[in-house]
């Protein structure tokens, strides 16, 4: 099982991350609709942003993933007009899967980081 999950995830990152995230293919691993809406709006703010996997590890139904997230700030974000700055963060992703598809979700990057590579908040 743990394998499988994490194949799925695998599977996921590969068909979403650094191309289009249409609903259908989102639909495809994805049953969580606080997902669904996070995805909708990144990539209305960052276009094709991409997740590098960096390490993934499985317990039960859940995927811990630590990735690295890289985008071009080109929409509306938080308040934030378009700065067209390339970001990139590390993050922790968990994901809880079941009949192989996630249902649920956890995840924690540092938003003051953005922020400073926005430049909307100065580096020291």
């Amino acid at each position: 099982m743990f394998e499988d999950n994490k194949a799925l995830i695998r599977q996921y990152l590969a068909a979403l991350s650094g191309k289009d995230k249409p609903e259908s293919i989102v639909n495809i691993y994805v049953s969580d609709e606080k997902l669904r809406q996070h995805i909708k709006q990144f990539e209305s703010a960052f276009p094709r942003y991409k997740l590098t996997l960096d390490d993934m590890i499985a317990e039960g139904n859940k995927v811990a993933v630590r990735a690295t997230w890289h985008g071009i700030h080109k929409g509306e974000f938080m308040g934030i007009q378009p700065t067209s700055k390339q970001v990139a963060l590390t993050g922790i992703l968990i994901y809880r899967i079941v009949n192989g598809r996630i249902v649920d979700h956890w995840m924690s990057f540092d938003n003051l980081e953005l922020m400073r590579q926005f430049g909307v908040i100065p580096d020291d």
